[in-house]
């Protein structure tokens, strides 16, 4: 499983968050936990509280301003 995850802004929804576990992270359904969604909106990165996953935005992608 990988610990950290670059995201494009098409990764985000329209909240501005992304959810963990996340197939981007290679997690499967044996080792994933309760769905969780993380807010990447406000610093562009976001750490999941079950498995320590960092999701960040990818540098130069932003989000659209309704996010």
């Amino acid at each position: 499983m990988k610990l950290f995850v670059e995201l494009l802004a098409s990764d985000v929804n329209r909240e501005g968050d992304v959810y963990c576990p996340n197939p981007k992270a290679d997690m499967t359904l044996w080792n994933s936990h309760p769905r969780v969604y993380l807010d990447v909106a406000d610093t562009g990165q976001a750490k999941c509280p079950y498995c320590g996953t960092v999701y960040k935005l990818k540098s130069g992608e932003h989000l659209d301003a309704h996010h």
